[in-house]
């Protein structure tokens, strides 16, 4: 208690500042009181509503502003480095997205809804949902499979069967970004499996380059929206 009362009543005792050698030097910490006062950041959804405040002119701004597009899923404003060589945070927008399971197997019928509800009508889509929507249960396993290529029996017409080789690799856009943008087309391997009922996976096979196609996507739909505004730099 003793120690703790000493340390206080120096604490409260003013700073000695000295200058030695054309240098000062004080015989106490002391710390910079900074009075910059920031606004807290406005979360958002979409590119739509970022765009309308920014259009809308509601809050004032530094002379120049910066759009970064960080991800696929998020876009933030900042302000350009203040007196302080500080940037005010004013705009975090994230994406909403549709979730779906990649990289692992999961149960037929829910992988055939998720194909259809959050996936785009293109590329391979509909040759996956046909495939995956006509095979039978326990056929995957009855043929080879070499690791790259699968087979299973799939139903052709009412009472005919046929075997088939599961198609690889298919390309499928899901929904990965801003509903506002295209979504981009992109490889993945597709794998099935017969084990307590049909699975079925897709597994990512562009080592991420879609990211730099949405994140482009991205850029150039803000840059179009704000042509006009010039106090505004999109980057990513």
């Amino acid at each position: 208690m003793i120690k703790e009362a000493l340390k206080y009543v120096v604490g409260l005792s003013v700073p000695v500042v000295q200058e030695i050698k054309g240098q000062q030097y004080s015989d106490k910490q002391l710390h910079r009181i900074n009075h910059n006062p920031q606004a807290s950041s406005i979360q958002m959804g979409t590119l739509t509503s970022f765009v309308d405040y920014i259009r809308a002119n509601i809050d004032s701004m530094s002379d120049k502003m910066i759009v970064h597009v960080e991800s696929p899923t998020k876009v933030s404003l900042y302000s350009q480095l203040d007196a302080e060589r500080e940037r005010e945070y004013l705009v975090n927008v994230v994406a909403r997205v549709p979730e779906f399971r990649f990289n692992q197997f999961i149960d037929h019928e829910e992988f055939l809804i998720n194909l259809q509800s959050k996936f785009i009508d293109s590329g391979d889509r509909g040759l996956v949902l046909k495939f995956a929507g006509t095979v039978e249960d326990k056929s995957v396993a009855e043929y080879g499979d070499d690791g790259v290529t699968q087979k299973a029996t799939v139903k052709n017409g009412i009472a005919s069967k046929t075997e088939a080789i599961i198609p690889n690799p298919v390309n499928l856009a899901p929904y990965r970004t801003f509903l506002e943008v295209a979504q981009p087309l992109s490889d993945f391997v597709f794998r099935m499996k017969s084990e307590r009922g049909i699975q079925c996976a897709i597994f990512e096979a562009d080592g991420g380059a879609w990211k730099n196609e949405a994140m482009q996507n991205i850029k150039n739909y803000l840059r179009d929206e704000l042509e006009d505004l010039d106090q505004f730099t999109v980057i990513s």
